[in-house]
């Protein structure tokens, strides 16, 4: 079973990634260093560092479907 707190909503737009709020400073609607073309490569075991732009904080993506990224530490309730 995938671990919700690994979990982080993500939104494509386009070919551009973004979430809704950054995990760590709460940014709204962050556009992310990641493109729609890098998702299936993620999909497929590719594990991905994914540095936010806007507090520089890092995360490693291991998974991700249509809706949520995985990642490998607990991104959840971190305030």
């Amino acid at each position: 079973m995938i671990p919700f707190e690994n979990s982080w909503p993500y939104e494509l737009i386009q070919q551009d990634v973004y979430v809704h709020e950054c995990p760590f400073c709460s940014e709204s609607n962050v556009l992310l260093p990641l493109k729609k073309k890098d998702i299936p490569g993620i999909q497929q075991g590719a594990k991905k560092l994914l540095v936010f732009p806007c507090c520089h904080n890092k995360i490693t993506i291991v998974d991700a479907d249509r809706d949520y990224l995985l990642a490998s530490q607990p991104i959840r309730n971190r305030r």
